[in-house]
């Protein structure tokens, strides 16, 4: 009788000091796991970041004025830097961004991965956009794949406005031998866009949301923010992340 006392006084003491003990703290670090804030205010970009992702990146234009990309490359807070910007090159016909030439290249002597994107008109002849953005960006290996942005529909019916939009990717991949990427936000994809483009690499903005843009489909960059600071901007600038890790990103890169 003696000996079942001390037993069970032993399994009581052992449920005690390390049982409990041990499911008390993993109950803590699971809610903390699970209630983690998504989005850290970094006050040195100016706004707050999505750290469940580790690759981040800018999208910029001439309304940027004149980059200095060194000062973006040597830009780290904690863990996040600037690992990639997207460069707008033309838009519609004819129009090269004033200040593309020089981004492009002094994106690349920083080495900071680069990626050029067209600004469609509905309007205009999806082909003849595309023979103005190919006329102006050559990709070299390492780059992102072409990018076009689609944003507006204005008085063009949807059918003319993906009929276009189907040209200029068709062109763009034929030349490149890489598929697109499309940008545009998640109204206007779900509501002119749908299905049909639903073979293409997606890069969605969606402000205003703390875990991931509202979109059914797959997508592989978000644009996040349109206020965030950087070193060597003197303008607020897109923020955007890349839904992969380090392997995804290199995949996807110009070979």
């Amino acid at each position: 009788m003696t000996k079942r006392k001390n037993k069970n006084a032993a399994i009581f003491f052992w449920i005690i000091v390390v049982v409990l003990p041990s499911i008390a703290v993993a109950v803590y670090y699971g809610l903390t796991f699970f209630n983690s804030p998504k989005f850290v205010r970094y006050p040195g970009f100016g706004i707050d970041m999505p750290v469940n992702y580790s690759i981040h990146g800018i999208d910029v234009s001439r309304h940027q004025a004149v980059i200095n990309w060194d000062d973006v490359k040597a830009m780290q807070i904690k863990n996040i830097k600037i690992g990639f910007g997207f460069i707008k090159a033309t838009e519609g016909v004819q129009n090269v961004d004033d200040q593309f030439k020089k981004n492009w290249a002094a994106a690349k002597k920083a080495a900071i991965t680069r990626g050029a994107y067209h600004f469609f008109v509905p309007s205009k002849s999806g082909k003849e956009q595309a023979a103005n953005f190919i006329a102006t960006v050559t990709l070299d290996t390492g780059d992102l794949p072409p990018v076009l942005d689609v944003e507006q529909i204005n008085a063009t019916s949807v059918t003319k406005l993906q009929q276009g939009i189907n040209e200029w990717l068709l062109m763009a991949e034929a030349h490149y031998h890489v598929k697109p990427i499309i940008y545009t936000n998640a109204f206007f994809y779900k509501n002119f866009l749908g299905e049909k483009f639903d073979d293409y690499p997606l890069w969605v903005a969606h402000y205003l949301v703390k875990d991931k843009p509202h979109i059914e489909r797959n997508w592989i960059f978000w644009q996040h923010n349109e206020t965030g600071q950087v070193n060597g901007i003197d303008a607020y600038v897109d923020f955007d992340v890349f839904n992969g890790d380090s392997a995804a990103f290199k995949k996807l890169l110009i070979k």
